[in-house]
């Protein structure tokens, strides 16, 4: 690994920390490193309004008494292209120059229409000497969602179901109005900090006359992401959990037929990625338009005897990306390809 691999993998982790708080924004960390090889300040993004990365970054070289004489000798890294626009904080580019850094080291360029390459332009205009390029598909795999968002206008999506050992996800009939447990407490612990990693989460309207469920993640620290309910023939009222006030909850009077619609709304609504976790029809709705980019599928080992709701079917071109063993449960990770 070489010294630029080095300390831009060092931004990705530091990154990793502003996952699930940081929406619309991407994920971005930034370090300052002298010229003897020794790191003058660390920062990342942690929510969009306050401080970018970059910012972070040479706050805390400055608490440590570094100037503008220090930064002139550092080198900046930085996962993603610095702003070039000012937002809800001022643009990093030209505190970047301000500050006096002659070097600057990215990983990748950002998509977004407001700077795809402005950033550097700025950092080149005022002759400071930029790499670009470095763990590339690496630094994009961290910010997918950003990318897909910017890239392709739509929403992240992530599909997400349990399943008993004989592929169903309920049984027919129940007698009580929640959730059925198909899986472990472990299971469910990462289901919910799934939730907290995403910005929104999405259910059909049967699964919640089914099943009440509050869509939280309250097994996890985090926040609660923003809850969609199709809801086609507004039938859901506000006694049901989705409606109290642990999160946002977006009704959409969309069957889940129209997926293209519901993807395009959510868009214009500025949501960054979503988990869908049901019920069957509606997951299996994004996976027949081929509209998902990951999905989780947990397997327990109950069984129902063949007396239940199948379990949705992955179809067309995937990959498994990786199988966990979860105590007794299994997860296998698949993407979209």
């Amino acid at each position: 690994m070489t010294t630029h691999e080095k300390y831009i993998q060092r931004c990705l982790q530091l990154a990793q920390n502003g996952l699930g708080t940081t929406y619309p924004n991407p994920l971005v960390g930034s370090v300052i490193v002298s010229e003897n090889d020794k790191i003058l300040g660390e920062g990342w993004h942690l929510k969009s309004g306050e401080p970018h990365a970059e910012v972070n970054a040479v706050r805390d070289a400055e608490q440590k008494s570094c100037g503008r004489d220090a930064f002139a000798k550092a080198t900046l890294y930085v996962n993603l292209e610095p702003c070039s626009h000012t937002g809800k904080t001022p643009p990093c580019a030209s505190m970047i120059v301000q500050k006096g850094f002659q070097k600057v080291v990215i990983g990748t360029l950002d998509p977004h229409d407001k700077v795809a390459g402005k950033g550097i332009s700025i950092l080149e205009n005022a002759g400071i000497e930029v790499v670009v390029g470095v763990l590339e598909n690496d630094c994009n795999e961290l910010n997918k969602r950003f990318f897909t968002f910017h890239k392709k206008r739509r929403p992240y999506i992530i599909l997400k179901w349990a399943e008993t050992a004989d592929g169903f996800i309920a049984p027919k009939q129940k007698n009580e109005q929640k959730p059925v447990w198909i899986t472990n407490s472990h299971s469910r612990q990462l289901a919910h900090k799934l939730r907290a990693e995403e910005h929104a989460i999405l259910v059909g309207a049967k699964t919640v006359i089914d099943d009440n469920p509050s869509l939280t993640c309250r097994d996890w620290s985090g926040i609660n992401p923003t809850r969609i309910v199709l809801d086609s023939k507004n039938s859901i009222t506000d006694d049901y959990k989705v409606m109290n006030h642990d999160a946002e909850t977006l009704k959409l009077t969309y069957s889940s037929s129209k997926i293209y619609e519901i993807v395009e709304e959510l868009y214009k609504k500025n949501i960054q990625s979503i988990i869908v976790e049901g019920g069957s029809t509606t997951i299996q709705s994004f996976i027949d338009t081929g509209l998902w980019d990951q999905a989780y599928q947990f397997m327990g080992t109950e069984v129902l005897f063949y007396q239940g709701l199948k379990a949705p079917v992955l179809n067309g071109n995937y990959r498994l990306q990786e199988r966990k063993q979860m105590n007794n449960d299994v997860l296998k990770i698949f993407r979209n390809v």
